[in-house]
Parts: C-alpha cells; sequence; structure tokens
C-alpha cells in the first residue's frame, strides 16, 4: 500500500511491552514482504498467532496445461464456468505462468467453516458479479459490482456474499501487486496525473477481534498445494495494527479515464502493476476528439507480451460478438487488432459505455484443461473478411 493505515488500539512504540487489562501481554507479529525490506504492519494479538494443533489433508489444486506453448488467439466464455457451492472448489484457473494465474471463480456460498492464506501470491479479486464483505485478519471491507479487493499474500480472509450469483476475475501475483509508478512521486503518493488518487482506494474500517479458542481449520496455499491446519485459537484476534501491508478495495468505477485528441495507448488504462504484468481498466471515456480521429484502437503487435481482456459490461467498441464474461487471450508473437467493421463503425462516435480489465503479461501463458472447456476454437479466424 502507498499510504499509512492505523486500525484498533496499538502501544505508543514498537516492540514495547503492550498489556491486556489483566496484565498479560498481546503478542506482537511483524507482517512483512520482502524481507525486511517491502511494505509491512505491526500487529497485536490476544493470543500466539503461532498456535498449530494438528495438520491435516495435503493436496494439489496445480492447473492442468492444455497448451504450453500456445500462439493462438482465444475467447473464453467465461460465464460458461459453473457455478460451485465452495470459494476454493470454485476458482478455476484459466491462463497461467510463472508471474502469475488467471482465474474464474463462481462461488454460491460464503466462507464459514474454514480460513484462507495464500502464502505465495497477492490476489486482485474484481467482482463481476456479487456483493458481500471479505473479512480478514486486519479488518474487514463490504464490496459490490466492479470492486478491486487486492489482498497481500499471507493475509487470512474469508468472502462472504450477500447472494449466491457471484462472479469473479482473480489474479494471482507472484510479486507484489502495486499503484503504478509513474503515478507516484518518491514519497509514494499518487501524483495529480493520476486517474485515481488515496481518496479512492477504501481501507479496512472494521476489526473483528475473536478472543476465542478452539479448532480452526485454515486452507493454506503454498506451490499449487493446500494444505490444512488446525490452529488453536480464531485467526481474526487481532486488537489493532499499523503499517502499509494490508488489503483494500479500489472501485474500476472510480478510474479516471485519460483521453486525447487521438487514440491513447493501453498504459493511460493501467490501474497496478507488478514485477511480471500489469493490470488495466477500461471505462465509460468520451472519445478522440481530433477531426479526423479513428477511436478504435490500431493493429499492434504483441512481440513482448500476452494480451487477456476480460468483458465486464458495455458495447467493446473493437471487438464483434462479445459479451460479458468473455475473456479474449491475443499472445505475443502476432499482431491483432480491431475486428472488421470496428474501426468505420468507430469514425464519428463520441463516447463509449465499455467495461473491461485488462491483464498484460511479460511471460507468454499456458492455457489450462479449464479454459479449453469454455474456449471458442475458431475465435483466430475472426479477422477474416
Amino acid at each position: 500500500m502507498p499510504f499509512y493505515h492505523k486500525l484498533g488500539k496499538i502501544p505508543p512504540k514498537r516492540h514495547t511491552q503492550f498489556r491486556k487489562d489483566n496484565g498479560d501481554l498481546y503478542y506482537e507479529q511483524l507482517f512483512g514482504t520482502i524481507g525486511f525490506d517491502g511494505m509491512s504492519t505491526n500487529m497485536y494479538h490476544e493470543y500466539r498467532p503461532t498456535m498449530v494443533k494438528k495438520i491435516q489433508k495435503q493436496y494439489t489444486i496445480a492447473p492442468k496445461i492444455a497448451k504450453e506453448n500456445n500462439i493462438q488467439s482465444y475467447r473464453l466464455r467465461g460465464f460458461q464456468v459453473p457455478q460451485e457451492n465452495d470459494y476454493l472448489d470454485s476458482r478455476k484457473v484459466v491462463l497461467t505462468n510463472s508471474d502469475c494465474n488467471i482465474i474464474l471463480a463462481a462461488p454460491k456460498n460464503s466462507t464459514t467453516d474454514y480460513f484462507y492464506k495464500n502464502t505465495d501470491a497477492d490476489e486482485v479479486i474484481f467482482i463481476h458479479k456479487g456483493s458481500g464483505k471479505l473479512r480478514t485478519m486486519l479488518g474487514n471491507l463490504d464490496f459490490s459490482y466492479g470492486d478491486y479487493l487486492v489482498v497481500p499474500r499471507g493475509t487470512i480472509y474469508q468472502l462472504n456474499f450477500d447472494s449466491e450469483d457471484n462472479r469473479l476475475f482473480i489474479v494471482e501475483s507472484y510479486s507484489p501487486i502495486y499503484t503504478p509508478k509513474r503515478y507516484r512521486n518518491w514519497f509514494g503518493q499518487l501524483l495529480e496525473h493520476s486517474p485515481y488518487c488515496e481518496r479512492d482506494l477504501r481501507q479496512p474500517n472494521e476489526l473483528e477481534t475473536h478472543n476465542e479458542k478452539g479448532d480452526f481449520l485454515m486452507k493454506i496455499k503454498k506451490k499449487n498445494e493446500i494444505i490444512e491446519m488446525v490452529y488453536a485459537s480464531h485467526p481474526f484476534d487481532v486488537v489493532g495494527y499499523d503499517g502499509f501491508n494490508y488489503p483494500y478495495a479500489f472501485s474500476i468505477h472510480d478510474f479516471e479515464p485519460i483521453t486525447g485528441r487521438i487514440h491513447q495507448p493501453p498504459p493511460v488504462h493501467q490501474t497496478f502493476e507488478s514485477s511480471g504484468f500489469v493490470i488495466c481498466s477500461f471505462v465509460p471515456r468520451l472519445y478522440d476528439y481530433h477531426p479526423d480521429s479513428i477511436p478504435a484502437p490500431y493493429n499492434h503487435s504483441n512481440i513482448d507480451s500476452d494480451e487477456v481482456l476480460y468483458y465486464v459490461d458495455g458495447d467493446f467498441m473493437s471487438r464483434n460478438d462479445i459479451e460479458a464474461g468473455h475473456i479474449s487471450l491475443h499472445p505475443a508473437g502476432i499482431p491483432h487488432g480491431p475486428h472488421p467493421g470496428a474501426t468505420e463503425r468507430s469514425i464519428g462516435k463520441t463516447e463509449t459505455e465499455e467495461l473491461a480489465v485488462m491483464v498484460d503479461t511479460f511471460k507468454p501463458l499456458m492455457v489450462t484443461e479449464e479454459a479449453m472447456k469454455i474456449a471458442d476454437e475458431d475465435y483466430y479466424k475472426s479477422w477474416m473478411e
């Protein structure tokens, strides 16, 4: 996170005595990244956060690869991923490389029987359908349609949904997720030309503190496996914390588009970045206003990155036959551009109502068996006239 946050009660100084009313000590924990060099938070627990009673099942959730070396463009029909009751069972990796996993999920039920922790990856959870509450050890966040939930690795959380009709687009990142560096000054503050600012980022504002012992099941993801551990105290027993490492929410509807007289390149839509990919937001905006402008994008070659577009809502002007929940994959090494007729249709238009999330990866993506179940294998022919 780019700015400091404090919630609950904490002592005046770090690493000093902080006692309960009965004289017992609270248990301090440093929740940090990149050794002691990255963002961190100091939290204070009712009980030791280290009390593991037993280790149970350990099983693989590694994605099964259908195409390891892919140069074919695909359309994936995301809403064809079936709904499942359990949140973790519903997560289907459709595209993957050594930097990230791109996941579709349609969970029906809230997470109530266990707590989840991803020890390998930050998660960006985009809410396409549904609303509810993200519950974490560092406080809670309400979410609804269009929200990005940014969950740092190691965060213990549950997702509570208001209904059974939920659709999520999730990106797991094996390197930390940051706000784009060109939108920050050297202090970390978002600059005036940034398409959003700190006011738009929602921090946890509800800290649950459970003072309970018992058997609490934690499902922990590590190296494409789930390890089930039973802890002796409730994972949400934090009485207070401060620091820079915590989950937060940002609504795609609060992204302010950057426009120009002629067509602007995709980096103006950038919303998040990591060392292995960027995430961009395409939102309703005015079209280019040069008298001879062509609002549709020009043909371009993906020489160094795979481009993934997740279509959320509206009429995406550069594509034919695209619906909500579809994903287009345009792999590195070949050019792509607007579909036949799209360029001509765009001329004279003054605005667009499209809503989409883009992920550009710097390493090739492998296509999984789950992706092939919902793939349009003839999509690569859709530019034929």
